[in-house]
């Protein structure tokens, strides 16, 4: 009888501890949500993620030609309908729709600002406020260009300087409509509006490890980039 007890005891405290196990666990994973490595937007592209500080972004420039509820968004393809427009609208750099693979496509900030939303469920597209909490984390904007451009001569003009994407953001030079820059300069869109003119923007530059925030006219095409809710 001893034994049986014994073994019955030695049950017991086993299957306890399992289950006092599985309750930390669940407390840890609730305090500790797991982030996706990858997110699809409603074309079926790809957008790997990187976590900077408490915020976990896009490691690509957004390609999507829909909005989240596939509502398509215009392709306006010539420079002068394009400079008038105040409608969203996207277009891929110098027209050519290969080079999204790369460097996503170019956008209007009304595009960013769609009651639509052009970012895929569960992401939208930066504030001017969570740019600059990135920024902060990274040492400010003196360097932090340096820390998210990817690091090579790739697709950034030498000399890419300062650059070593230690945050793994993997800042691209896609360039703006009016087709100049690609390779030189990467500019994407926050959702922050400046005035009913102009929107903020902040972008990155081949020569500089600096990141410049800039208020400039809506109608521009510039990358874009989401961030995790």
């Amino acid at each position: 009888m001893k034994k049986i007890n014994r073994k019955l005891v030695y049950s017991f405290i086993i299957i306890s501890f399992a289950l006092i196990l599985n309750n930390a666990c669940k407390k840890e994973d609730n305090n500790n949500p797991v982030i996706p490595a990858t997110v699809i937007d409603i074309d079926g592209n790809v957008y790997h993620t990187v976590t900077i500080g408490t915020q976990v972004w896009m490691v690509e420039n957004l390609k999507t030609t829909k909005f989240r509820n596939g509502t398509s968004i215009p392709n306006v393809t010539d420079n002068s309908e394009w400079a008038s427009l105040t409608k969203s609208a996207y277009c891929n750099y110098s027209n050519n729709d290969s080079l999204a693979n790369v460097y996503g496509r170019l956008y209007n900030w009304y595009a960013v600002n769609d009651s639509n939303k052009i970012a895929p469920l569960g992401w939208h597209i930066p504030s001017l406020t969570e740019l600059n909490k990135m920024i902060s984390f990274l040492g400010g904007d003196s360097i932090a260009g340096s820390k998210l451009k990817e690091a090579n001569t790739l697709h950034w003009s030498s000399p890419n300087k300062g650059a070593t994407n230690e945050t793994g953001f993997t800042a691209l030079p896609g360039g703006y409509r009016g087709f100049g820059s690609i390779n030189n300069y990467g500019i994407w869109w926050t959702s922050t509006e400046d005035n009913s003119i102009n929107a903020w923007h902040y972008y990155m530059s081949y020569n500089s490890i600096d990141i410049i925030r800039y208020s400039d006219s809506k109608r521009n095409g510039f990358s874009v980039r989401c961030v995790k809710d």
